[in-house]
């Protein structure tokens, strides 16, 4: 039996299905959405913990940014060892960020975490060990991309990290076909009907652009990353590490 936790979106048939927007209505359910929409999203996050306590370092800042409700700030504060830092989460939707708030403050922790309401694009990076864009780059207009990422090197201390988490594509049909495909089987796995997975495909097919592997790698190069890999990859779902 499903709860009021339940993603039922996109399970009754719409006359126009409007773009994805990251709103009140997704935010009551967007754990339960994401956990059964994105293979391997609990790996990324419980990595993104581990990661954090080898790379955080003593008085700097660590970002996330695209936070949504937090699941990447907290995994990071659990993981972090280092001391005198702070984590600075970012969220352009004020439904998330009131909830993040919430869930931040449901869980203690020793490092303080400021959550803000704004444009990642405009968040200046500084003194930062590590930096999170789990599944945001994709929302962020192409043409922008590579400011971003060249905006966070700029910010990133020596050693620092960045973590990108994507949905990809790779420029041949066949093979995006097929991967296209099992994700979709691993929705319906999950419990989605074939109208829930074809009507949310509708409302993302305008808001979310997605890059190729060589494409990310290419502008991370650019942006002056000296080691650069991905280290995760579940069908057309991927996570790369960065280090400056």
């Amino acid at each position: 039996m499903r709860n009021s936790d339940t993603d039922l979106i996109y399970s009754s048939p719409k006359a126009q299905v409007k773009d994805f927007a990251f709103d009140a209505q997704v935010v009551e359910v967007f754990p339960d959405m994401i956990s059964r929409s994105v293979p391997g999203y609990n790996t990324i996050i419980e990595t993104i913990g581990r990661l954090s306590q080898k790379f955080v370092q003593n008085n700097t800042a660590v970002y996330d940014l695209g936070c949504s409700l937090g699941a990447a700030t907290l995994a990071m504060r659990k993981g972090i060892e280092a001391s005198a830092c702070k984590i600075i989460a970012v969220d352009n939707s004020s439904a998330m960020v009131e909830r993040c708030k919430m869930h931040i403050q449901a869980f203690k922790g020793d490092t303080p975490v400021d959550v803000i309401e704004g444009d990642i694009q405009k968040i200046t990076i500084k003194n930062a060990s590590m930096v999170v864009l789990n599944f945001t780059l994709q929302f962020i207009d192409k043409t922008q991309r590579q400011s971003l990422i060249n905006n966070i090197a700029n910010g990133l201390n020596p050693g620092g990290l960045l973590v990108i988490s994507e949905k990809i594509s790779y420029g041949d049909e066949i093979i995006d076909e097929h991967l296209t495909e099992l994700h979709h089987d691993f929705k319906r796995a999950n419990g989605y009907s074939e109208l829930e997975v074809a009507q949310k495909r509708t409302a993302l097919e305008n808001v979310m652009r997605t890059d190729s592997i060589e494409q990310h790698i290419e502008r991370l190069n650019n942006a002056g990353f000296s080691h650069v890999s991905p280290w995760f990859q579940c069908f057309n779902f991927i996570s790369f590490i960065a280090i400056k």
